[in-house]
């Protein structure tokens, strides 16, 4: 699956960014079957799940992004995006868009978010 993401950029603390992640070629209702994510990884860190919408819908977020940060997809579209907002210096890392679909995982390729203080 090719995945697209984009949105990334320098922010000051307390701003707000919004990522998206498009997935051009799959068809509507594959979309609907593919579980979705965003990670996040800093230097030196291992990758880590920032938000995440299963394929039933459930949406489950990592503790330090709840209530900052919202993932939603858009089915016509056939995106997924992550809103987020009162950015602190420590989400500074390369964000990555995921999704799982019967089983394999892509991954778009990363977009750089910068928070500076």
């Amino acid at each position: 699956v090719q995945l697209q993401a984009s949105g990334g950029g320098l922010v000051q603390a307390g701003g707000s960014l919004r990522l998206s992640c498009k997935a051009p070629r799959m068809i509507s209702s594959t979309f609907w079957a593919t579980a979705w994510g965003w990670y996040r990884q800093a230097p030196g860190k291992q990758r880590d799940m920032v938000a995440g919408i299963s394929r039933d819908g459930t949406i489950s977020y990592g503790d330090s992004v709840k209530g900052r940060f919202t993932i939603s997809r858009d089915n016509a579209k056939k995106t997924v995006s992550l809103q987020m907002n009162s950015l602190k210096t420590e989400d500074t890392a390369v964000y990555y868009c995921h999704a799982r679909q019967s089983g394999i995982d892509s991954w778009g390729e990363g977009t750089q978010v910068t928070v500076s203080s």
